[in-house]
């Protein structure tokens, strides 16, 4: 036996942790997706930080910030349809 043959014990546990390292990655992605959300929002709305937003500073971060979550969503959503269509 060779040190690469597993046994189901073994298959299982690295299954399982191709799974977590997965989530984990999709996590990652996510937070960069926020801190990339934050950076451009951020440059694109605030004129001058202060203690507090005023309305049209607020309103500009929510469009910005909803603007990039449905751009996200069409791609994310288009790229599935390519998969779909490629696996038929």
């Amino acid at each position: 036996m060779d040190g690469f043959d597993m046994n189901a014990s073994e298959k299982a546990e690295a299954s399982e942790l191709q799974r977590m390292i997965a989530i984990e990655q999709q996590k990652a992605q996510f937070q960069a997706q926020v801190h990339n959300f934050t950076d451009v929002c951020w440059d694109k709305c605030m004129d001058s930080p202060s203690s507090k937003l005023d309305s049209r500073t607020e309103t500009c971060l929510v469009s910005c910030v909803e603007r990039f979550i449905d751009t996200t969503l069409a791609i994310t959503n288009r790229f599935t349809q390519m998969v779909q269509k490629g696996a038929h």
